[in-house]
């Protein structure tokens, strides 16, 4: 009897166990330079992850290759995601979930710091003069799961079965299926002002206790905390992103910060909480987390499937 091969792309490695350690580097590409380097990385990045990986094999080494809109257009050309399109600013004044430049993501992640340090060389080797690194963080898994301001974070993610019907691409948009999308940024805190605020002020904040981490109930939650804003329902049934935030910093000058990453299937979904979180629901119904934190970077990618990566390394525009 002849064996029939499962049709469905496989996708990259969006739903990677949660690690101690993350590498976060976004690129641009460079302008006037051979960017043949970037495409031949297509096909190279799953070999260069496993001869890292052997160093190491329970390190759980992975990473995801994201594409941003005007760098799908350059490399790429068409046919391209239904969905894609470059972060658009949100929000005003004082609050803002600002749009910066990215045309490309890795997001590395592993178990040790050496792994990911020795990855992200790797690439960056590779790719040469071809991209622009604008931003580099390291990130690292503080206590007991929790963000650098203290509450426990990716509690609401997806499980199980949920997380492929969340994140990956389906019929909806079917020369793309098994990828994802990708929106990044980076958040600074002002902890010295949080830290001065009582316990209870910040969980009405989260929306959350923070020893315990249990949801406030509906009579105590203002509905301007930061769980009711980035709870989403659609049809009568909540709507979900992956999250992999991870705290960084530099202690010594004065830098605290979270990067978030959320996966989804559709940019759609990450747009409409973050539209809440700065705008508000109803407007100036905003996010009182933003009293305390400031976006200073924001860029939205395509992640192809791992077959469609590997066949983008023939594409060309």
């Amino acid at each position: 009897m002849e064996t029939m091969l499962n049709e469905s792309p496989v996708p990259q490695t969006v739903d990677s166990p949660i690690t101690r350690s993350a590498i976060f580097l976004v690129a641009t590409l460079t302008p006037g330079k051979d960017w043949s380097p970037v495409r031949a990385l297509c096909e190279d990045v799953a070999a260069l992850v496993r001869s890292v990986s052997k160093r190491v094999p329970a390190g759980n080494l992975s990473c995801v290759v994201g594409f941003g809109s005007a760098a799908w257009d350059a490399l790429f050309g068409t046919p391209r995601p239904a969905s894609l399109h470059a972060f658009r600013q949100i929000g005003t004044g004082e609050r803002v979930a600002v749009s910066t430049p990215g045309d490309l993501l890795l997001h590395i992640r592993a178990e040790q710091m050496d792994l990911c340090f020795e990855l992200a060389s790797q690439l960056v080797a590779r790719l040469g003069d071809a991209i622009t690194v604008v931003d580099e963080v390291q990130g690292f898994r503080y206590f007991d799961m929790r963000s650098i301001i203290g509450f426990v974070d990716g509690t609401e993610n997806p499980e199980g079965r949920e997380i492929p019907h969340f994140t990956l691409i389906g019929e909806e948009d079917a020369a793309f299926a098994g990828g994802s999308y990708v929106l990044v940024q980076k958040y600074l805190h002002d902890m010295a002002g949080w830290n001065q605020l009582p316990t209870e002020t910040q969980e009405r904040i989260i929306g959350r206790t923070k020893l315990a981490d249990i949801e406030l109930g509906d009579d105590v939650k203002p509905s301007c905390s930061h769980s009711s804003l980035t709870t989403l329902e659609k049809d009568g049934q909540e709507v979900k992103i992956l999250r992999d935030n991870m705290p960084f910093g530099r202690p010594g000058a004065g830098e605290f910060g979270t990067y978030f990453i959320g996966y989804a299937r559709s940019p759609a979904p990450v747009e409409e909480m973050l539209e809440n979180m700065f705008i508000g629901r109803p407007a100036g119904n905003y996010d009182r987390l933003l009293d305390y934190s400031k976006a200073v970077t924001g860029s939205l990618f395509f992640v192809p499937s791992a077959d469609l990566l590997e066949a983008l390394a023939d594409r060309a525009p």
